[in-house]
């Protein structure tokens, strides 16, 4: 019997647990189905977002990598991977039209978990950064 419930709680664990793709177009473990961004619309150009979203997260902590994708509809996407208070940041910039830009910021804790607070205030900075 303790060995059905311990398989039990271990097949429970495993299902709960998963990957989930980022803006960079990579996967990293994480719980899914779970809220892990913060989307922003800017009426401005795609480079001048970039650079602020690129700003931002060099000055909350270290930029890692940056990424140049393109979707299925061949709409680029600008992407940053960084570390922000040891947690895993990715930040997606692309054109929705020719005068607005949307930002996404996802962020995952070590362990897969989510921090919205995070990415609700880089994603913020990154508004700010475009006004001045």
């Amino acid at each position: 019997m303790r060995i059905s419930i311990l398989l039990g709680l271990v097949a429970a664990f495993v299902i709960s647990t998963g990957c989930v793709q980022t803006q960079s177009g990579r996967k990293t473990a994480a719980v899914p189905f779970v809220k892990d961004s913060v989307t922003g619309r800017y009426e401005r150009s795609v480079s001048q977002v970039y650079e602020a979203a690129k700003e931002v997260l060099r000055l909350n902590g270290q930029l890692v990598n940056e990424v140049t994708r393109h979707n299925d509809d061949s709409v680029a996407v600008l992407a940053l991977e960084g570390y922000v208070q040891d947690r895993k940041v990715f930040i997606g910039v692309k054109e929705e039209d020719p005068t607005v830009t949307s930002i996404t910021v996802q962020v995952r804790t070590p362990r897969g978990g989510t921090d919205n607070n995070l990415a609700h205030e880089l994603e913020k900075q990154v508004a700010l950064k475009l006004v001045r």
